[in-house]
């Protein structure tokens, strides 16, 4: 079948810590059985949580003690992969029968990284993708993906894939997932802001993509005994902002603020090729004698050892 609902569940990392967020997170499980989806996409470092606000004690050119004390609670916070986590999301996943992508903190060594994982109903974990460039001052806490993580994955909704966050502002990581044929492209996020909508349309219309952004939901600072600098005392931390978008750019769903819950939008793939008789990015649009991409997807390691 062509036509599908699809989803983006709006929640945010329980300030209690990755076992309570996983509480949450399943209990949704009986209105995604309700709503029929199919896919659901869940907001970026959902279970590891986003520090929006922390500073972990770093000043340019020293490192206070109590900012590797809150790295380090932070490193506990976060998930194995696979782990006891992912085999309870893909219990989910069997359950609802629903293709799930969700952003976690994952704990590789001593490194951690913000990545997505993706989650069907009848194999469980499948692959996932590691975010190539933290933003801003991410980087002093999540290492960089490399290009062995960019899937596109075939599922009964359509071929899917996910760029995570401000990742979705890279024309050529944009370039490279539409060449290997997205179709509904998955963006959890915490990007709350008004102008990311204006991103996500611009993306789908872009790409000739269904798009489904997840974004997290907190309250303010102060309702989380978060003390962030210059931060309006009532403003929320994170306030939502998932939306749904078809392949014209056209709202499908959303945006919704300011509360938990699943958002949920009828798609059907037949429509991408109508959208894309005018407009195939990669395509008749593309001019490959002008311009060209090549993308490294080896794995990247730091020592090799050969014998």
């Amino acid at each position: 079948m062509s036509r599908s609902i699809v989803a983006a569940l709006q929640i945010g990392a329980s300030p209690l810590g990755k076992a309570a967020t996983l509480e949450q997170i399943l209990g949704f499980e009986e209105e995604i059985k309700a709503a029929g989806a199919r896919l659901v996409v869940m907001p970026e470092a959902l279970l590891g949580g986003y520090p929006k606000g922390e500073g972990f004690g770093t000043y340019l050119g020293y490192r206070l003690p109590q900012g590797r004390e809150a790295y380090a609670q932070y490193y506990a916070n976060a998930i194995d992969v696979p782990g006891a986590e992912t085999d309870e999301l893909a219990g989910l996943a069997a359950r609802t029968g629903a293709e799930l992508v969700i952003g976690v903190i994952e704990r590789s060594g001593n490194t951690l990284y913000c990545t997505a994982l993706f989650f069907s109903p009848t194999q469980g974990l499948v692959t996932k993708h590691r975010k190539l460039m933290p933003t801003g001052t991410e980087r002093l806490i999540w290492g960089q993906g490399d290009g062995s993580t960019l899937p596109v994955v075939d599922t009964p909704v359509g071929r899917i894939g996910a760029a995570i966050c401000w990742e979705n502002h890279m024309p050529l990581l944009r370039t490279a997932m539409y060449a290997k044929g997205v179709q509904v492209w998955c963006a959890p996020t915490v990007d709350e802001r008004d102008v990311w909508q204006a991103s996500m349309r611009h993306i789908a219309h872009e790409g000739r993509v269904f798009l489904i952004s997840a974004c997290q939901v907190q309250p303010s600072p102060n309702a989380l005994g978060i003390e962030v600098p210059h931060w309006e005392p009532d403003r929320p931390l994170i306030q939502g902002n998932s939306v749904i978008v078809g392949p014209l750019g056209e709202v499908l769903a959303g945006p919704l603020k300011h509360e938990t819950g699943l958002l949920t939008a009828e798609i059907d793939l037949d429509e991408l090729v109508r959208a894309r008789y005018d407009f195939d990015v990669v395509g008749h649009y593309a001019r490959p004698d002008v311009f060209s991409l090549t993308v490294d997807e080896r794995p990247k390691h730091t020592v090799r050892f050969e014998q």
